[in-house]
């Protein structure tokens, strides 16, 4: 266990590293951060670090960088996070207005995390198994042409143009139809959907049961469609912060964030809207990330996270700023979104 003071030098080394991005010497410390104790205290205390793994010289005669452990200790010793300013906030609200559904939520949030953080931004869209059904409503558009759209409480909005059987010239049956499906689907979850579907062409006139069962067909189409497969990516040129390792270290990362399976893996264990998931270095289940660091959360309404958004950039990030933004703006999204 290190005594307090040894935290306090991790804490200036790591600070001062992802400020400068060089390594840190004894003396810089003494002369930047109020110690209260010689370079020879100094000293001892960084050969302490390192032999215990917190630290490490990356040559000779350079001063110490902190490890994945080192950032690990750091970030679960975080007393506090910095809260954004006001001016934040409203930048984030002024960026998130006018949003005109779940796709521009997607779109704006991961521009907006990259621009912030300075990081690659992962948004992952809303689970659709986790929401319910607002609205379904079927139109038509011509004589053998309909529209299907169902609507969820995050304002998700789904359609599919049908082609209208021949004999589905009949707006009563057309009035019916619409009417017995939003009965039927309003409130219940895409799988509950799936079930009652199953049965309704025998629920109506021998008349509309073409039509139901091809509203039906579309209808199962959008439900069966899981929106949470997919997510958003912004601020790939942010991957140049790691300098020079191009081959190393930036190509195998680009080669990941093209992998959707990938992403979606890293912000898996990013499951409650409370909390702010790290991880860190060799944390990261994808050996090609291993040189990155995660900072993931839930986003939803009532603790109940609908998806996960984060970033991902180099182990030398600054995380007290990373934590609060992506707790802040995983926030604002399900607010955003919980309120249609």
């Amino acid at each position: 266990m290190l005594d307090d003071r040894k935290l306090a030098i991790l804490r200036a080394i790591v600070s001062d590293y992802v400020s400068s991005q060089e390594p840190v010497g004894s003396r810089a410390l003494v002369e930047r951060h109020n110690l209260n104790v010689s370079s020879a205290t100094v000293r001892n205390d960084m050969a302490v670090l390192e032999e215990e793994g917190y630290i490490t010289q990356p040559h000779t005669s350079a001063g110490r960088i902190p490890t994945d452990k080192g950032y690990r200790l750091f970030v679960d010793r975080l007393s506090t996070v910095k809260p954004l300013s006001a001016a934040e906030r409203r930048a984030i609200s002024a960026f998130m207005a006018g949003a005109l559904d779940v796709d521009d939520v997607v779109r704006r949030t991961v521009q907006l995390l990259a621009q912030i953080t300075r990081q690659v931004a992962i948004v992952q869209y809303p689970v659709l198994s986790s929401l319910v059904i607002r609205h379904v409503e079927v139109l038509r558009l011509g004589p053998d042409r309909g529209l299907v759209m169902c609507v969820s409480t995050t304002g998700t909005v789904e359609q599919r143009i049908v082609s209208l059987p021949p004999d589905a010239d009949d707006d009563d049956d057309l009035n019916l139809v619409r009417g017995k499906l939003a009965e039927l689907l309003v409130g219940a979850s895409p799988r509950e959907a799936i079930d009652r579907l199953a049965a309704f062409a025998d629920q109506v006139p021998p008349s509309a049961s073409a039509l139901a069962s091809t509203v039906v067909a579309a209808l199962l189409d959008i439900v069966s469609d899981d929106p949470g497969a997919r997510v958003a990516v912004a601020g790939v040129p942010n991957l140049t912060r790691f300098g020079d390792q191009f081959e190393t270290t930036v190509r195998p990362v680009l080669e990941a964030l093209e992998e959707q399976v990938v992403l979606l893996h890293l912000l898996g264990e990013a499951t409650s809207t409370s909390d702010v998931t790290v991880r860190i270095g060799h944390e990261n289940p994808y050996e090609p990330l291993q040189t990155t660091s995660v900072v993931a959360s839930g986003y939803g309404a009532d603790e109940r996270a609908w998806a996960t958004l984060g970033i991902v950039g180099p182990t030398r990030m600054d995380y007290p700023s990373a934590i609060a933004s992506v707790r802040a703006v995983a926030r604002y999204v399900g607010r955003f979104l919980a309120e249609g």
